[in-house]
């Protein structure tokens, strides 16, 4: 079933990575995904999870985005005037992000799905006269991913599983050509399509303990696009390798009422290096992207607990070490270390029907910027600021079952 980025957002798991992607797992501070604790939507981490869904369901969850961030500068190598007792104001702007999940149990050992997400985007917008207008003006980028997978229990304690990914990526972004006001504009733009592959396994060691491990494999895009400045207008392209990503949960049941989950991300955001922009027209290298991340990591903990037959309440705590530090951090996306804290609810409606809801705020830490000669963004002018950020997240997610849970399950499509 269908899930796409309304609006794309200020990324939110790192760089511009997208966790929310499930509503349930946000509810949990996304402690345990790895291992289900997201229900039908944990197969966005670990196709494998999908044997813990019985018979034909579905899942469409939205996520509003409501984010923070305002820049200060402290000191800007331009005279006084130009600089000082301003500010970017909110350079975030709010998005809506939606997924969407099906998963069909074919036998008693053999499911197939598809799972359709936003797991990259970014929106910030600069004041157009603002005093590091050189570094950035406007940010964005979205991408949609398709994801076919497959999972199959190879045990009644061990199940695999198995996906494809086609996904669109597109980047548009702006600076000035000078310092001073009203300096024209640089733009420069592109998309294309890459290909990756998902991949997982879940095990069951003992009754009520379950252990995931989630693979979402690097996706290579070959960006085709334009540069445009005041003097020309030049085809350009840029290979960058978006990042993969290695999740690790559990699941451990406490009581028939309370389980307890914890996970462990890790986001390979180091191949994001110096990216060079080449001309079609002579193969030159006319700019370069200068990322130079390091690696990003998530650690969580979190839990549910069945208030009644109906109702589940939910609760995570998560703690996110960004790619983007003092050494790289910029004007376009002023990521930091930051703390997760959620809560969350679900009822279940009736036998094929239920809803959940969730709350999270983001406590963002460290965020200065340090444009100077050691930032990999520096083009000769420093530009020092005090970045003030936080997010507030609201999720809602409906899941419904096309089939009869009160009769066995049958056979499907390959009888």
């Amino acid at each position: 079933m269908a899930g796409v980025s309304l609006t794309a957002s200020q990324a939110y798991a790192g760089s511009f990575a997208l966790r929310e992607q499930s509503t349930i797992g946000l509810g949990q501070g996304f402690a345990g995904v790895a291992a289900g604790s997201g229900g039908l939507s944990s197969m966005y981490w670990n196709p494998a999870t999908m044997t813990a869904i019985p018979g034909w369901q579905s899942q469409w969850s939205v996520s509003g985005i409501f984010p923070q961030a305002e820049i200060t500068p402290t000191f800007v190598g331009l005279p006084a005037p130009l600089w000082r007792g301003t500010s970017t104001g909110d350079i975030a702007q709010d998005g809506i992000l939606a997924a969407g999940y099906t998963s069909y149990q074919v036998n008693d050992r053999l499911w197939i799905g598809l799972a359709t997400n936003t797991p990259f985007g970014l929106v910030t917008k600069n004041p157009f006269n603002s005093p590091g207008q050189v570094y950035a003006r406007t940010s964005k980028v979205i991408s949609f991913d398709v994801n076919p997978t497959i999972a199959y229990k190879v045990t009644d304690w061990l199940s695999v599983g198995l996906g494809f990914q086609a996904m669109y990526f597109k980047t548009r972004l702006t600076q000035a050509v000078g310092v001073l006001p009203n300096a024209r504009t640089a733009t420069l733009e592109g998309d294309s399509w890459g290909y990756g592959f998902t991949a997982g396994v879940t095990i069951t060691p003992i009754e009520g303990t379950e252990i995931g491990i989630g693979y979402r494999s690097a996706v290579k895009q070959d960006l085709d696009g334009t540069l445009r400045t005041p003097l020309a207008r030049l085809g350009v392209k840029a290979d960058l390798t978006l990042p993969d990503m290695l999740t690790v949960g559990i699941r451990q049941t406490v009581t028939p009422d309370l389980t307890l989950s914890a996970g462990f991300e890790w986001t390979k955001w180091s191949e994001f290096g110096v990216i060079p922009v080449i001309a079609k027209a002579t193969g030159t290298q006319v700019t370069t992207l200068p990322f130079k991340y390091d690696d990003g990591y998530y650690v969580s903990v979190g839990g549910e607990y069945a208030w009644s037959p109906e109702l589940t309440l939910r609760a995570g705590l998560g703690y996110e070490w960004s790619p983007i530090s003092d050494f790289n951090r910029d004007l376009r996306l002023p990521d930091s270390d930051r703390i997760h804290a959620s809560i969350g609810l679900g009822y279940k409606v009736n036998n094929k029907l239920s809803v959940d809801f969730a709350y999270s705020h983001l406590f963002a830490l460290n965020g200065d910027v340090k444009l100077n000669a050691r930032n990999p963004h520096y083009v000769g002018l420093p530009y020092f600021g005090k970045v003030d950020a936080s997010v507030d997240i609201v999720s809602a997610s409906l899941t419904y079952r096309w089939d009869d849970p009160g009769e066995p399950n049958q056979p499907g499509i390959f009888k």
